[in-house]
């Protein structure tokens, strides 16, 4: 289905010359596939200049030059691991070119004593003398065009020299034809851009080193590129599923109302907008795929449970998936209390529920006599029978695979899906990660939650700030200590861990307890739920684990080396202290000089508790793979477009997609079949497929 112009491209890299089997396993290796496109969207990353050509006399040390010289003597090692010297000169002064672990018969058949040669390299002075160590070109006068003046450096792997990707790169380039523009002309014409295959080759071969700078005009061109055709891909795929046929399903709401009326509190406007968008999807003939983003404590719960009650008032079943075993026995202890006193049965499965028990509800999952199944991956394991599962509510989407979620909603016939997340998405981030999905907000917290106390504290405050807390846990407050991220390694942070924890249970004896990740699931659980019931009153914790546990009666955060964490991190865990009405605190601790980015981390913490905020800042100073973790996201790796300085392209494109969509939703006049191609170009050809007219 391929369009004929594009299979140049989509051609095997072993057709180029010089491509052996054994550097194919390595270019495979550094570009993640082995077509001739691959090759192409390997974009270089630094340049090396050779237009500096000065006589010897007169050449600055350090720096890459390339002269014209004649071979005046080879100067064999007198010792095995002595280098081999070759002295060369122009007409001011001589040079020492020196070889390290090489054969004496090519050196001297490629440099013969009397030959006049271009050589290309890095200049050192040595003892007063020049010196070139291996240099990157040796080539008779009449080559001397093969040496570039601005030569392209390449991001490499093991296997693979900066010269071979060169060559071929060359070759490669080659085969890039002339595209059918996809773009709108008065667009392209604003932005001075050129078109696809002249922005690739200039990509290729830049002149500066702002070429290589991705607000540079065909860096910017081929960016917006990869981000249409992501957009296009998502806008195609939101469409297809409006077509999906779902069920109708719009309780009576008997069930809803008397939970409604048991709550000790009001639902904010925010929430019963929300409710009301999922209410409609849920009443709509059409299959519901709907992200809900809410701060933390912001009543994410409450509206899970309302959504899953519209579905059993019709006799269905719902599911609620969390990432841990932690998460969805929170989610259960709130929920399962509220759905007993409306006759709801709810139950909960994760990996450890006991064999006896796991048989008699996945019995009753299928015999129906469950409503509302709450756990974690366990309840997509086929063995899970559901007798009439119609919605499947996913906690935490970042933490889980795409695949996961979709294993979830196969349990049953054209199940509803509603993702949700704690974690606030800067909007670019929720347009190329969850751009099928129609999108909620609770973007209001309930009343009377007071704003967090938010204090910048130095480490070297500690024995103050101990003394504080002690004095606190005396009066009874409960309180969080999250031990330092020292690095990628559980062994270092759990190492923190346990020496914070050593030194503060001399002062608070058994009122403390330990958590951390390297913890079997079952004592981590003993923990959190002696914490949670009062018998502890300070919980040490790294941040490997979910600390998500629900207790409202802890009101005091303290984060040690709190420099070393990402905003959205920080963010999270003083959400912790979040959960009750009572004043909470958050100590944010530092260590020594801060750094720009670090100040400006915790400033933001100190100035601001809205999470869409923080996120955004996040993005700025982070970048979106960290926030979301890419690989469980399904984040797009874009190998063109760079999310940290071309968000506002993806933004362009969003709209631009919307006005395809509208205007031209089978993609059939002349600017639609061109975006086909590009759809074809970056690998959407399963969406080009599905909107074959």
């Amino acid at each position: 289905m391929r369009p004929e112009v594009l299979y140049p491209l989509f051609a095997d890299l072993s057709s180029l010359k010089g491509m052996g089997p054994k550097t194919l396993k390595y270019m495979e290796n550094l570009l993640g596939g082995r077509r001739i496109i691959d090759l192409l969207f390997h974009l270089p990353t630094n340049i090396i200049d050779r237009s500096y050509r000065p006589k010897l006399q007169n050449a600055v040390a350090g720096k890459i030059c390339t002269v014209k010289v004649k071979v005046v003597e080879h100067i064999p090692p007198k010792k095995r691991q002595q280098p081999y010297r070759v002295i060369v000169e122009d007409d001011t002064e001589q040079l020492t070119l020196i070889f390290f672990k090489v054969y004496a018969d090519s050196i001297l058949k490629n440099l013969p004593v009397g030959a006049s040669k271009i050589i290309s390299g890095k200049l050192e002075r040595f003892n007063n003398q020049l010196q070139m160590a291996h240099p990157d070109f040796i080539l008779n006068e009449s080559d001397a065009a093969e040496i570039p003046e601005i030569e392209p450096v390449y991001p490499l792997t093991a296997g693979i020299t900066n010269k071979m990707l060169e060559k071929f790169m060359v070759q490669a380039l080659k085969k890039v034809p002339e595209l059918p523009e996809w773009l709108d002309e008065q667009f392209i014409k604003e932005k001075g851009w050129p078109n696809f295959k002249n922005a690739l080759l200039k990509a290729h071969h830049p002149n500066t080193i702002n070429d290589l700078q991705p607000f540079a005009k065909e860096r910017a061109r081929l960016a917006y590129d990869e981000l249409l055709a992501n957009q296009l891909t998502l806008g195609i795929v939101r469409e297809e599923r409006k077509k999906i046929k779902g069920k109708s399903i719009s309780g009576d709401g008997r069930l809803r109302q008397k939970i409604v009326e048991q709550l000790p509190f009001k639902l904010t406007e925010a929430q019963e907008k929300v409710l009301q968008e999922i209410y409609t999807d849920q009443a709509s003939e059409y299959k519901m795929m709907r992200l809900l983003q809410g701060d933390v404590g912001s009543g994410k719960t409450i509206v899970a449970l309302l959504a899953m009650l519209n579905t059993v008032e019709v006799k269905g079943q719902a599911a609620l998936m969390a990432p841990t075993e932690i998460l969805a026995q929170q989610h259960y202890e709130t929920i399962a209390p509220m759905t007993e006193t409306i006759g709801v049965k709810t139950a909960l499965l994760t990996g450890k529920t006991k064999a006896k028990e796991r048989k008699q509800i996945l019995n009753d999952l299928a015999d129906g006599k469950i409503d509302i199944i709450i756990g974690t991956h366990a309840l997509f394991q086929n063995e899970v029978i559901y007798h009439n599962l119609n919605l499947a509510i996913v906690d935490e989407q970042h933490r889980f695979g795409v695949q996961q979620r979709l294993k979830l909603s196969q349990k049953g016939i054209n199940v509803d899906v509603l993702v949700m997340t704690a974690t606030p998405i800067p909007r670019t981030l929720v347009l190329s990660a969850y751009g099928d999905m129609d999108c909620s907000v609770i973007d209001k917290l309930p009343e009377g939650r007071k704003p967090v106390d938010t204090r910048v504290i130095p480490l070297t405050k500690l024995s103050e700030v101990i003394r504080g807390l002690e004095k606190q846990i005396n009066d009874g407050i409960m309180a969080y200590w999250v031990c330092p991220l020292v690095e990628e390694s559980e062994k270092s942070d759990l190492a923190a861990a346990e020496a914070r924890f050593a030194d503060l249970q001399q002062i608070f004896g058994d009122k403390i307890g330990l958590v951390h990740g390297k913890m079997k699931e079952a004592e981590k659980n003993e923990v959190m739920n002696r914490f949670k019931n009062g018998e502890l009153r300070l919980l040490v914790a790294t941040t490997v684990i979910e600390v998500g546990v629900n207790v409202p009666q802890a009101t005091l955060m303290l984060i040690e080396h709190a420099e070393r964490f990402g905003l959205a991190q920080l963010h999270q865990l003083r959400g912790r202290v979040k959960r009750g009405n009572q004043q909470a605190i958050c100590l944010l601790m530092y260590g020594g000089h801060l750094s720009e980015t670090a100040y400006e981390r915790l400033n933001i913490m100190k100035q601001t508790e809205d999470g869409f905020v923080i996120a955004e800042k996040d993005l700025e100073l982070r970048g979106g793979g960290e926030i979301l973790g890419t690989r469980q996201s399904g984040l797009e790796d874009f190998h063109l477009a760079n999310m940290d300085y071309h968000r506002h392209l993806l933004l362009v494109a969003h709209k631009d997609t919307q006005l395809i969509i509208n205007k031209d939703k089978l993609l059939q006049s002349k600017r639609g079949q061109a975006l086909r191609t590009l759809l074809y170009l970056f690998d959407k050809d399963e969406s080009v497929q599905n909107y074959q007219a």
